[in-house]
């Protein structure tokens, strides 16, 4: 790999919104009801107390979650660099604190990206997700110990397979806790498999999108990030993940858990590849964890996942209505504000259910014309019924992307045009733009002309073609920025705006300085299966290197009983679990532990077999020349503009 100059860049702040964006959002203003202002009072409701600012500390004093950075939302008329309706939702992402829902049910709210829900039952406390960090966690039991009183906690549920609802579990259960066994961990069948392997695999791309769609490095303020739709931003802190207990396996299954009984429908592949919803009679409560919430849901996120079914989400709510419609005097989810009265709970699990039956039905209509996922984005339109339902405004996904992700679940990437079935990468094909356009200074001359008229998506379709070309034009670069820019002001969607001013702020200043990527931590890869590993150690093999190379190792782990042939053939890492081959260059006997403490930087592979940890049979060497041929990847990579560094 060679690693070119930098490129130089500004440090240019931030600008005013344009007029074409301001009259944009004079429009929304007046086509959606502001005057319903019942969200505020939900979501104020049942207000007990809170932590000053929700300011939370590491032990060792770091700040891993404070809304004071976001204080300039005190104000209620938006500025002009944020859509009134994203300004709305992030106004009302501010209440945080300990929650009454009905007498007896609790949430914890605003200490995270998610909520907490804590369930009395006959003498202790069930606590439903457990944020995303353990310092969250632990702060949020504090806070309803001190209004609640000292409770045991009786049982942990997971309601779904994302690190917000589970990275705080130690926060919950202490040592002593789970040493001794007795505390249920309740999840959804499968939830281990999707837990670790869905952003394992891809982790280090996702972890970089993510910044894009997050906005952690854009700074908070008017012309920043101001909101992530489903709450403010993304915790830090310690995560661990604990394993459960007893998982729910199918729709119908009950669990009385100190003398509460739930009621549980499953949800697979709807927000979460493992998810599940419950009611609790005692309560009148209905839980649809992040499957009906105060906004439109992603069907596939900015970061990356797998496309999330929306025929089958919109069936999940209606199946829930069919269970416990007209049942429930409250609703509330694992993130934003509860839902009273069953009328007004009926009407938005309806409203839901026909947004993702909308979204999916139409696209298909739309892709069965012949329509492309582009076409359908620039085509479809919310009925009114829906258009006006705060909760389904597209603040975290958005009908115009939504529906391109339900266009690739069905026909993938290839829009069938053979144009674009093999065309010149993003360099190549940016310099072949800017030579038909004629040149930089003709095509930077037509982006300002364009740019005054407000036409600010093909300004950045146009210009980042120059980025590609010259990556080193600083009018070109600071054109794209301010056409970025004015396209994140206008929209409505938060990962929208955050992805756009993010990538304003990466054509100024440059990507962020971040520390190297640490260790993967040692209880996530404890909860790997081997498979997994092997898998994940696959994925890093520098195919080019290994040209020609044959490896054949065989594993032994005396804890766990498992056996496995590691084979390097053909450029490609496989494994046959079960098996000892006969022929392999060398073998190694060891606990799996020990193997996580090596992949956890712990300790090395030397260090262990001289200890003996590790006993090696034949030419151990030979696992040093295999992770030779692994890649380390990058925690930063360029996105808007050319790669600085050249990959094969």
């Amino acid at each position: 790999m060679t690693q070119p100059a930098t490129v130089e860049t500004t440090r240019e702040m931030p600008k005013e919104a344009s007029a074409s964006v301001i009259a944009q959002h004079a429009a929304t203003l007046k086509a959606l009801p502001f005057s319903d202002t019942r969200d505020f009072d939900d979501a104020a409701r049942g207000f007990l107390g809170t932590v000053e600012n929700a300011k939370i500390t590491s032990p060792q004093g770091r700040v891993v979650w404070s809304l004071e950075p976001y204080g300039f939302l005190s104000a209620e008329q938006a500025p002009p660099t944020v859509d009134p309706s994203l300004w709305r939702q992030s106004r009302l992402n501010m209440h945080h604190g300990l929650f009454e829902v009905v007498p007896g049910v609790y949430q914890v709210r605003g200490l995270d990206i998610a909520n907490m829900t804590l369930i009395e039952g006959d003498s202790g406390v069930i606590v439903v997700d457990t944020l995303t960090s353990i310092e969250g966690a632990r702060a949020a039991m504090e806070l309803y110990f001190q209004h609640r009183g000292k409770r045991p906690v009786a049982a942990v549920i997971f309601t779904h397979t994302h690190t917000d609802h589970w990275g705080g579990a130690r926060g919950v259960l202490d040592d002593a806790t789970l040493a001794g066994g007795k505390v249920p961990v309740i999840a959804p069948n499968l939830f281990m498999e999707h837990a670790v392997s869905e952003n394992i695999i891809a982790g280090p791309a996702m972890l970089r999108r993510a910044q894009y769609q997050f906005g952690p490095f854009l700074a908070k303020g008017v012309r920043g990030q101001v909101d992530c739709g489903l709450g403010k931003t993304m915790a830090a802190g310690a995560v661990a993940l604990v394993r459960p207990t007893d998982l729910i396996i199918a729709t119908g299954d009950r669990r009385t858990i100190d003398g509460v009984e739930f009621e549980f429908q499953m949800a697979p592949n709807s927000e979460a590849p493992a998810e599940m919803h419950f009611f609790i009679p005692r309560y009148k409560l209905l839980n649809l964890a992040e499957n009906c919430t105060h906004n439109f849901h992603n069907l596939l996120p900015f970061r990356g996942a797998d496309v999330r079914d929306a025929l089958a989400w919109s069936k999940y709510l209606g199946e829930a209505l069919q269970m416990w419609g007209g049942k429930a005097d409250a609703m509330c989810g694992q993130h934003h504000w509860p839902v009273w009265g069953q009328e007004r709970i009926d009407t938005m699990i309806r409203q839901q259910r026909d947004l993702y039956k909308f979204a999916h039905d139409q696209t298909i209509r739309l892709m069965n014309h012949g329509l492309t996922a582009a076409e359908i984005a620039e085509t479809i339109r919310l009925p009114v019924s829906l258009e006006g339902a705060w909760h389904g405004r597209g603040y975290y996904g958005h009908i115009r992307h939504n529906v391109k992700a339900i266009y690739q679940k069905y026909l993938g990437w290839y829009d069938a045009n053979p144009v674009n079935l093999d065309p010149l990468p993003p360099v190549e094909s940016g310099k072949k733009y800017v030579e038909y356009m004629g040149g930089a200074d003709a095509i930077l001359s037509r982006a300002r002309a364009d740019f005054a008229k407000g036409e600010f998506r093909f300004v950045a379709q146009a210009v980042s073609h120059l980025v590609f070309a010259e990556p080193d034009n600083q009018a070109a670069r600071a054109m794209l920025a301010d056409a970025f820019e004015q396209l994140g002001y206008a929209s409505e969607s938060s990962t929208w705006r955050n992805a756009y001013l993010f990538g304003a702020q990466e054509l100024r200043q440059g990507m962020p300085k971040t520390p190297p990527r640490s260790s993967m931590p040692r209880e996530t890869l404890a909860a790997l299966r081997t498979e997994q590993l092997w898998d994940v150690l696959g994925v890093r093999l520098n195919g080019p290197k290994a040209e020609g190379q044959r490896i054949v190792l065989n594993w032994n782990f005396t804890d766990t009983g498992e056996t496995f042939i590691l084979n390097l053939e053909n450029c490609a890492l496989t494994y046959v679990a079960g098996a000892q081959a006969a022929d392999a260059d060398a073998s190694f006997t060891l606990a799996r532990g020990v193997l996580d403490e090596v992949i956890a930087k712990l300790t090395t592979f030397p260090e262990a077999v001289s200890t003996g940890k590790i006993k090696a049979a034949g030419n151990p060497a030979r696992l040093g020349e295999l992770m030779l041929l692994m890649d380390e990847f990058p925690r930063m990579f360029e996105i808007v503009e050319p790669k600085r560094t050249v990959v094969s």
